[in-house]
């Protein structure tokens, strides 16, 4: 049987791309992913994410796809993460889908029911937390965690330091606040839809 795990990173953040991950494993045990170091990313420090990445794919196929920050402004997240859910199934054809849900409870039977008829596959475990729970969607988001975070270590070479780009993290606020004083155009890597944004350039009408 082939199964495919899905998982997304950074769709919460204000800085840099949406990353959709996949992992493709002809296997219904999903026991060697485990052993392999598939896990929730976000529980991983970066290191044992990168040796993860190495072995996993030693064992399946892994996938990363990404929405820039552009794209998630002039579009509609859950249509371009929902887009890379279908390109992904259609692309691998498994027998099996394993999703990490990105809706609400009351919205996974909707959201199936649109798989199915945008994809043929019929067999879907759509839960919260899935990554936790199922290994090949753990793989899924190492996949697309590893992908996210070399696309914000490429901006902090150029930028200097932005944090995770998540609007919880001091280093992204002052980063976002720093360009909001500087009085230019907000730069390709920003959200600049995100609320963050706002409540930032009011605060900076009150600082000198």
């Amino acid at each position: 049987m082939r199964i495919l795990g899905l998982d997304e990173a950074g769709r919460g953040s204000v800085l840099g791309p949406l990353v959709v991950g996949g992992f493709c494993w002809d296997n219904e045990d999903q026991a060697p992913l485990r052993a392999a170091g598939a896990a929730d990313s976000k529980v991983l420090s970066p290191r044992r994410r990168e040796l993860a990445l190495k072995a996993l794919s030693q064992l399946g196929q892994g996938f990363a796809r990404q929405s820039s920050a552009v794209e998630v402004d002039a579009g509609n997240l859950n249509e371009l993460e929902i887009g890379h859910f279908v390109a992904l199934i259609k692309e691998t054809r498994p027998d099996r889908v394993y999703l990490d849900a990105p809706v609400h409870p009351r919205g996974i039977p909707k959201l199936c029911a649109r798989l199915t008829a945008e994809t043929g596959v019929r067999d879907l475990v759509v839960e919260p937390k899935a990554d936790a729970t199922w290994p090949v969607v753990g793989a899924a988001s190492i996949f697309a965690k590893v992908s996210r975070d070399s696309e914000l270590s490429c901006l902090t070479a150029i930028h200097g330091p932005i944090g995770s780009g998540y609007p919880s993290d001091p280093a992204t606020r002052d980063h976002l606040l720093a360009l909001i004083q500087a009085g230019t155009r907000m730069p390709p890597y920003v959200r600049t839809r995100w609320g963050t944004l706002g409540g930032l350039q009011q605060q900076a009408l009150f600082q000198p």
